[in-house]
């Protein structure tokens, strides 16, 4: 949260053109990633984001939860993204960021917890962005707020609280559309974005150092397997080299999200994977998901990927 706060206090200092708007942000927003911006930069919630980027203003628009994305979705996907192209390059909606919440928090249920990158994996002239630590969230978010594209910016609702980590700062920016290989490995590359990828950590080392009711179920020879972790970071437009690069290398893949598997943006890199990668592929691309259900009211951690079912995933495409 200080993170996300931390990186719209540069953005507001530097830029004057600059202001943060949406629901709740007045008062700091429901997770406070807004907390006190209002009195230091004496801004106020103001109005329609398109408009104002298209005028020139640098605009940060907060939506509470990204569930509440879709009665925007006509103004993200046939206005802000389709501006630059439908006026030849003569006007833009590319100083517009969209912050919102997203992701399970435990006790959300179906209207405040749903993963929604997926719905707009293939939207033209948008970019769809998502942190999984506070130094991600700051300088992914800087990157966002001076790109030169609308950007549709996914916080993980359970790291504002969950995840501490030391922030520098001073404004730095991480790259847009450059995934992060977070360990390298040779025999395996697992992918993931946002929180899931601290399930995949636990994953691995449950591979590696199996409890004793999984033990008799991990041969010796795969505790030693090396796991390429990859952070994806953006989802749209995703990093093909990196991604590419690694299953290429280590022929195996195992793709994670919390949305549904049906649709999501693990079938869009697997279709991609099958179409250069096909004859170094030395099992099937495994995606692990949300199950094709409603985001449930209760026991939520049956729904999300936890590290049993990616361990599983892992331990059944080394042996595939």
């Amino acid at each position: 949260m200080a993170a996300i706060r931390d990186a719209q206090a540069h953005a507001l200092a530097s830029d004057e053109t600059a202001c943060i708007f949406g629901e709740d942000v007045s008062f700091g927003g429901v997770f406070r990633s807004t907390m006190g911006l209002a009195e230091e930069f004496e801004q106020g919630i103001v109005g329609f984001g398109i408009g104002m980027a298209a005028m020139g203003h640098t605009a940060i628009a907060e939506i509470q939860f990204s569930d509440y994305l879709m009665p925007a979705a006509d103004q993200l996907v046939n206005e802000a993204a389709k501006y630059n192209y439908r006026s030849g390059g003569q006007h833009s909606a590319g100083k517009l960021t969209v912050r919102t919440p997203t992701q399970g928090v435990g006790h959300g249920a179906l209207y405040h917890s749903q993963s929604v990158e997926q719905f707009y994996m293939g939207v033209p002239g948008l970019k769809v962005v998502m942190p999984r630590s506070p130094i991600q969230a700051k300088g992914l978010l800087l990157a966002s707020i001076r790109d030169p594209n609308p950007v549709l910016f996914l916080e993980p609702k359970v790291l504002y609280r969950s995840s501490v980590e030391h922030v520098p700062s001073d404004d730095f920016t991480l790259p847009l559309s450059s995934a992060e290989v977070i360990t390298p490995g040779s025999d395996i590359t697992l992918i993931s974005w946002g929180a899931p990828l601290y399930s995949c950590v636990k994953a691995i080392n449950m591979l590696r150092s199996p409890p004793a009711s999984l033990e008799a179920h991990v041969p010796e020879s795969l505790r030693e397997a090396s796991v390429e972790l990859i952070d994806l970071r953006t989802i749209l437009p995703w990093d093909r080299e990196t991604i590419t690069k690694s299953v290429s290398k280590t022929g195996r893949c195992v793709i994670v999200h919390e949305a549904p598997v049906t649709g999501g943006v693990g079938a869009e890199i697997s279709a991609h994977l099958q179409n250069t990668c096909f004859l170094k592929l030395e099992a099937p691309v495994n995606r692990i998901g949300g199950w094709d259900t409603p985001f449930p009211h209760v026991h939520e951690t049956f729904y999300k990927p936890e590290d049993i079912r990616i361990f599983d995933g892992l331990l059944r495409t080394l042996q595939y």
